[in-house]
């Protein structure tokens, strides 16, 4: 071992640093390409983004000045495309940017996007960070990458719903922001930006917000004013102070706490502003803030029903940027609404008498014009009587409840044979009224037996509750139903002689008599098209609700109510032109019937239709129990005139159509009709003297019971077995 040869070491000391050297090699060859590969990777990604990016901006739409500037209103049309109105148009009052503080400025540059005054209309430091947090779970999704510019150019051009939060949509708002921040001064662009936020309670912009919420300009507001302002947009309605003082708070200090962070104000100046209460200043008139040019008076309550289909179809008119086109036809709004305010053409006996209406073209279910109210005052979107459902259709349910059913499931003639004789509610004797509640008409007399053409002409009670019998409680509900009309109880007898409907339900039932069978749901909007330039058109739905048959025979009795001798709806008649209507007069129940003039009536209806528009039309008081809250015999008749020059003013630009009889319905001679083939029974138990008939009744015979919301009071309630019915139900025509 000691006579080792020394060259033999420095050889295997050799070859172990060249062992070395080579696994050295080997492993630096592994990490460059590993190194290479993950470079590739994101270079490739790279180029696939920045590929798709320019395929969806491509396509980005034009974004103008007019856009930048503009306030972003919901815009309503007409049926004929003309504008109607600018929803928030007038709720907001641009400020230049020379008089905008710079504090306010200062403040959303720091909540909102700190490198405003560095980034190019896109930042990619914010993406990145928005990025991270993305897949950290941290984020808010893709708005957290959006900065100043690009959310004017949302606010401008596209939306705030879930359906623009696309990878397209921020592509070609990323794309936007860039043209927009190369061709508009950075102030420029905080203008345009501070006049077109959303501040709550249909507010735009931030001098108008200062002015509603503080009553002063924002040149007046204090740091604790400007920095509540500033975080408004985020959620106005959240941070509302005068309905979220909590969360108002919370806001604003987040803005002066991240002002601190930005050094744009100290922290003794923030903890100053803390302590400031967000109540404090908060103007109780709500400034100047006008709204009364954009609540029209004659589309008021049509526009009100077509904000509230809006919300339930998704959109927020809040928002701006909608074009909503309607189903009105503006000429006969206004024309409806000049007849019932003007006093020229109809003599109302006072300015709390009241006219709800609601007219639908029969083809299609479109909403053509709607009056909620006559002399409301400054009152916008208030209580809209057209579709309101708590008074008592009358008569006007004689159709659609008794006669219209034995039609369709009896196979009635017209001339089928009812009675007018003295009538008792099944089951409603008891110990305190030994023989029953009486049923009587209008004029408390009887006319034995009679057609169901005479008997619905005249408006007689009686015939009508007894063919209700016969028809049955279960197909009646179902002949309702057919025609958009339900409610959660179930119904009775006295429902018969009076729904408790509006005007809206009633002149689209009435539609279907008028076009032969079919029941279009009504509606306001035909079309909605989004900033985005996204467009949504809606229409009707459309059931069979009766045969051809049923509607004819019901259009021809119809048509006497207004030019037969004895008709109830004489005050109506329109020479020459073909109608058919249906009167509805509810008189007082008899616990209280004692208080007023013998012919004093709570409502009075007129519903009726050509062959093109259906009418609907309700008159009353508010409060009809009340001393002056009565109409007189005479006053009865205001609901058959708003009707008849409505009727007449829509006529003048439609043709004169007659009803023609379906193959289905063979002529008696006479103006009777039956159907063809059909045979029915010319008896039933309606037919029977009631007192011995009541245990066939198919249904008791209960109203509304006690006071309904406004005031009429149909009666205290008897219960005997299974029924219950009003002690006193009203009488109607």
């Amino acid at each position: 071992m000691d006579n080792q040869n020394p060259n033999q070491g420095g050889r295997v000391m050799r070859r172990t640093q060249h062992t070395q050297l080579k696994n050295n090699k080997k492993h630096f060859s592994w990490w460059k390409k590993a190194l290479l590969g993950i470079i590739g990777f994101f270079v490739l990604i790279f180029v696939l983004g920045a590929g798709l990016f320019m395929y969806y901006a491509k396509d980005s739409p034009k974004i103008t000045r007019t856009q930048l500037a503009s306030d972003n209103a919901t815009v309503v049309y007409d049926a004929n495309g003309k504008e109607l109105t600018r929803l928030g148009a007038q709720n907001r009052d641009y400020v230049n940017r020379k008089d905008i503080p710079r504090t306010l400025k200062r403040a959303i540059v720091s909540i909102e996007d700190r490198r405003f005054y560095k980034n190019d209309g896109v930042d990619p430091i914010r993406i990145a960070g928005a990025a991270v947090a993305n897949v950290t779970g941290s984020s808010l999704g893709l708005q957290g990458a959006s900065t100043l510019t690009q959310q004017l150019v949302k606010l401008s051009v596209f939306s705030t719903d879930a359906s623009d939060r696309t990878i397209r949509v921020k592509a070609q708002e990323a794309w936007l922001a860039l043209k927009v921040d190369k061709e508009y001064s950075k102030d420029q662009i905080l203008e345009f930006y501070i006049n077109k936020v959303y501040m709550g309670n249909g507010v735009y912009g931030m001098q108008t917000a200062a002015e509603y919420y503080f009553g002063k300009k924002l040149d007046k507001l204090n740091l604790s004013e400007l920095a509540l302002l500033a975080g408004m947009p985020q959620s106005p309605t959240v941070y509302d102070p005068t309905r979220n003082p909590q969360y108002a708070t919370a806001r604003r200090n987040t803005v002066l706490q991240a002002m601190v962070e930005n050094k744009e104000i100290s922290s003794t100046d923030a903890a100053k502003a803390k302590k400031v209460s967000v109540k404090s200043g908060l103007s109780s008139t709500h400034g100047t803030l006008d709204t009364s040019k954009t609540k029209d008076k004659i589309i008021d309550p049509y526009l009100k029903q077509v904000l509230a289909e809006l919300q339930k179809k998704g959109f927020d008119p809040n928002k701006g940027g909608l074009k909503v086109y309607t189903n009105m036809d503006y000429g006969a709004q206004k024309e409806m609404y000049n007849l019932a305010n003007d006093g020229t053409t109809i003599q109302f006996p006072d300015d709390k008498f009241q006219v709800g209406a609601t007219m639908v073209n029969n083809d299609n279910g479109k909403i053509v014009a709607m009056l909620g109210g006559r002399k409301t005052g400054d009152v916008t979107f208030g209580l809209n009587r057209a579709v309101q459902t708590d008074r008592s259709s009358g008569s006007t349910a004689k159709p659609l409840m008794d006669y219209g059913p034995a039609f369709q499931y009896l196979n009635w003639p017209t001339y089928r044979k009812v009675k007018d004789i003295p009538f008792t509610y099944p089951g409603t004797e008891s110990p305190t009224k030994p023989n029953g509640i009486k049923l009587y008409d209008f004029d408390k007399k009887y006319e034995g037996t009679m057609t169901v053409r005479n008997a619905l002409i005249q408006s007689r009670n009686i015939p009508a509750i007894r063919t209700l019998q016969d028809v049955g409680m279960s197909r009646a509900t179902e002949f309702l139903k057919n025609l958009g009309i339900s409610q959660k109880k179930e119904y009775d007898l006295v429902n018969g002689i009076g729904l408790y409907i509006s005007t809206l339900q009633e002149a689209a039932a009435y539609a279907a008599f008028a076009n032969g069978g079919s029941y279009h749901s009504p509606y306001y909007i035909s079309k909605i098209e989004t900033q985005s330039g996204k467009t949504y058109k809606f229409g009707t739905t459309t059931d069979k609700a009766m045969s051809a048959g049923t509607a004819f025979m019901m259009t021809s009795i119809l048509k006497g109510v207004t030019t037969d001798p004895m008709g109830s709806g004489t005050a109506a008649d329109i020479p020459g032109l073909n109608v058919a209507s249906k009167t509805g007069t509810v008189s007082y129940p008899d616990s209280i019937a004692n208080q007023y003039p013998s012919d004093a009536a709570s409502d009075s209806w007129m519903t009726g239709y050509t062959k093109n528009y259906s009418l609907s039309v309700w008159t009353g008081y508010d409060h009809a129990n009340t001393p002056t809250g009565f109409l007189t015999q005479q006053q009865t008749t205001i609901a058959q005139l708003v009707w008849k020059y409505m009727i007449s003013y829509m006529a003048q630009s439609s043709p004169n159509t007659d009803w023609t009889q379906p193959s289905s319905v063979v002529s008696k001679g006479n103006n009777e009709y039956a159907f063809a083939g059909k045979s029915y029974s010319n008896t039933g138990a309606s037919d029977l003297d009631s007192k011995n008939n009541s245990g066939s009744a198919s249904s008791s015979a209960s109203s509304n019971n006690g006071t309904n919301s406004t005031g009429t009071t149909t009666g205290n309630t008897t219960t005997n077995g299974n029924n219950s019915v009003a002690t006193s139900p009203f009488t109607t025509r």
